[in-house]
């Protein structure tokens, strides 16, 4: 699992130089290891080589990937709003606090909290009783400005540390089972609410625009507001912010760093296990 964080800074250097297409030589000095300890290390992680991965994350093939969905993100929000949600081998059930409760800020909420190792780093979970309200990736030595973020989302909830709590979700979560029953509830605006419901609706493997996305919500004029709720999506991963790229297929950006979020879409591509 720490293999992530010994290629981390790796990665963040291939998500900003990927047209380049970077040398062994150059990725494993950016690791500081020798050629022959970084390609172990790497191939580890992710199942295959440097190279391979780096075939996988062209600009070229990011294009590819944005021609593709460009004809299915009207049908897929479509019919993602108006049924079951699909995603990782997740079947997911959303709900979201009501005005009422969102209005007072998570009071009467039970909030519980733990850290746990996954193959893309360390991740806060944050759940209640209803529903998962919070996947956050946590760079090494940045544990406890994580907590304050997501304390301040809901200021007036009870928070409880409670890592034997959550590892049975982080476990229900990057399990390899087929079928995982898992219940969100997001917390957020209207506006962001529904931005989030239509991240969730992008198939595996596919990606889109933030100019897409917003016409695709009905929202064409609102580019701007729909990048801010992107960036506020509070459950990483599961609900895949990291799908949204820009129109010249660039990565744009990713609050929990580009580098991540180039390991993410490259796993959902077939480049990684």
């Amino acid at each position: 699992m720490d293999h992530f964080n010994r290629i981390a800074d790796t990665l963040n250097y291939v998500a900003e130089h990927f047209r380049e297409q970077p040398s062994l030589a150059v990725l494993a000095e950016r690791a500081s290891l020798s050629e022959h300890h970084f390609q172990r290390v790497f191939t580890e992680w992710a199942g295959i080589s440097p190279k391979k991965f780096l075939q996988v994350v062209t600009h070229e093939h990011a294009r590819a990937c944005l021609d593709a969905s460009a004809s299915v993100l009207d049908t897929s929000i479509e019919s993602g709003l108006s049924g079951p949600s699909r995603l990782h081998d997740l079947f997911l059930t959303v709900e979201s606090l009501s005005p009422g409760e969102y209005k007072r800020r998570g009071k009467g909420l039970v909030l519980e909290y733990g850290f746990h190792e996954t193959y893309f780093g360390e991740v806060l979970l944050v759940h209640t009783e209803r529903g998962l309200m919070g996947l956050h990736f946590v760079d090494p030595g940045n544990r406890q400005n994580v907590v304050d973020a997501m304390m301040r989302r809901l200021p007036a909830a009870a928070y409880q540390h409670n890592p034997a709590s959550t590892a049975a979700l982080s476990a229900e979560l990057f399990s390899s089972r087929s079928r995982r029953d898992v219940r969100l509830l997001l917390a957020g605006s209207p506006f962001q609410l529904q931005v989030w419901r239509a991240l969730l609706t992008i198939p595996d493997g596919d990606c889109t625009t933030y100019g897409r996305l917003a016409k695709a919500i009905k929202r064409e004029s609102s580019h701007r507001a729909v990048a801010n709720a992107v960036g506020a999506n509070p459950i990483g991963w599961i609900i895949p912010c990291h799908r949204v790229i820009r129109e010249s297929g660039l990565l744009g950006g990713y609050r929990w760093g580009l580098g991540r979020k180039l390991a993410l879409l490259a796993s959902e591509r077939g480049g990684t296990r």
